[in-house]
């Protein structure tokens, strides 16, 4: 399997199509342009290239310093299950620690718990639960 790693912006259109492709926006909520602007005032990007289009994606938002999230890891509906989620995974801890963050904190989608635990993710506590409000 012939994949590019980059640390760099996906292409605007591509990456739309790749997120609604989730299932995470069901009004339609969020543009190319919003979600473009998320990728730009992200601490880092990477995106992933097979066979010449975006199969992949994984950002961190971050203080630089001490704690960080990552965010919206997608593969490409027709190329999941080929270990391509693990490797951004890899990727994305890797940076982490490579700039001596500390805490790497992320909410896995409905039934993707036990792919973060492989990481060595852990559930919050349920008397230190993490929240959420959406706007």
């Amino acid at each position: 399997m012939d994949l590019m790693f980059l640390d760099s912006l996906p292409d605007k259109q591509e990456y739309y199509e790749l997120y609604q492709s989730t299932g995470w926006d069901p009004e339609g909520r969020l543009t190319s342009t919003l979600l473009q602007d998320s990728l730009i005032n992200s601490w880092y990007t990477l995106s992933v290239i097979r066979d010449g289009r975006l199969a992949a994606t994984g950002r961190i938002v971050s203080d630089g310093i001490i704690q960080c999230v990552i965010c919206d890891v997608i593969v490409r509906p027709d190329y999941q299950g080929l270990g391509i989620g693990t490797m951004v995974m890899e990727h994305l801890i890797g940076h982490c620690k490579a700039k001596g963050i500390r805490w790497i904190q992320l909410s896995a989608a409905s039934g993707k718990a036990a792919f973060y635990e492989r990481f060595g993710f852990v559930p919050r506590a349920a008397d230190a639960p993490g929240m959420s409000l959406f706007l």
